[in-house]
């Protein structure tokens, strides 16, 4: 039965698909709150749907700017390749041998926590970057020379790994990082960061089957089937909605929910 709550969650996770569709990233880092605490699942379980949920997502959206010619396919492909091996191997092997409960500078506290609190300090970075006036113009010399090539990777790589723990696709780091490294505009950074997205989440969830995660199969269709009419709203607005504005009313909102995750998981709990 459709609670209020639930009806809430599915419209929160339109928002997911919009903001993919509009920035190539953002919408990611919703999923996880809306999983864990709308839902009721836990931080394991909603790390791994929201792989799949983003993925698929992306994946979807990346069709609508791939028919605009707004995808740099050679650059995603750098990109993907150590992003996927990253984000693979920390749902695979990392997360699975993390204990139960752990203990440091004398609290104890649970890899639940652990997971939600990592993840609110990804939330407040991201806010941080989409609330500062954007520095990152295409690069006058586009041409992929060694260095540049090794960058993309390292970034891959780091994208790779904060995604397979948090769960969020990372498109916050990888738009900035196709513009600055790699010289592209901020549409086909976009229309490439879907296609980066999609790989590695899908990827990763991969290794969650492989792990034996649980998967609540109702969650994940009403709201993967939620985000993907999402999508489809925003492919449409990115013609029309200027992504310099959309950002700011994006970050405050994540700044808010980042802060909220962080103070229920230490001063609240």
């Amino acid at each position: 039965m459709m609670t209020p709550l639930f009806i809430v969650g599915l419209f929160l996770s339109l928002l997911i698909g919009v903001s993919l569709g509009l920035l190539g990233g953002g919408g990611s880092i919703l999923t996880v709150p809306i999983l864990h605490y709308v839902f009721g699942l836990n931080a394991s379980e909603s790390t791994a749907l929201s792989l799949f949920i983003v993925g698929l997502t992306a994946a979807a959206g990346s069709i609508a700017y791939a028919r605009r010619k707004e995808i740099a396919w050679r650059e995603g492909l750098i990109f993907s390749i150590p992003s996927v091996l990253a984000v693979y191997a920390t749902r695979r092997f990392a997360l699975p041998a993390l204990p139960a409960e752990m203990s440091a500078l004398g609290f104890t506290f649970s890899k639940d926590t652990l997971i939600l609190l990592v993840f609110s300090v990804v939330m407040l970075l991201a806010a941080s970057a989409m609330l500062r006036p954007s520095k990152a113009k295409p690069s006058s010399d586009a041409h992929l020379n060694l260095a540049r090539v090794l960058l993309i990777v390292l970034e891959g790589a780091v994208v790779g790994g904060v995604t397979g723990f948090v769960g969020a696709g990372g498109g916050f780091l990888i738009v900035p990082a196709l513009v600055i490294l790699v010289g592209l505009d901020m549409k086909r950074a976009v229309g490439t960061s879907l296609v980066v997205i999609a790989s590695k989440s899908l990827i990763g969830f991969a290794g969650d089957l492989s792990a034996g995660t649980h998967i609540n199969m109702n969650v994940l269709t009403f709201i993967t089937l939620a985000s993907l009419v999402g999508m489809a709203v925003g492919t449409k607005l990115v013609t029309k909605v200027s992504n310099e504005k959309l950002k700011p009313a994006f970050g405050w909102f994540v700044l808010i929910m980042g802060t909220f995750i962080l103070l229920k998981e230490t001063l609240l709990k």
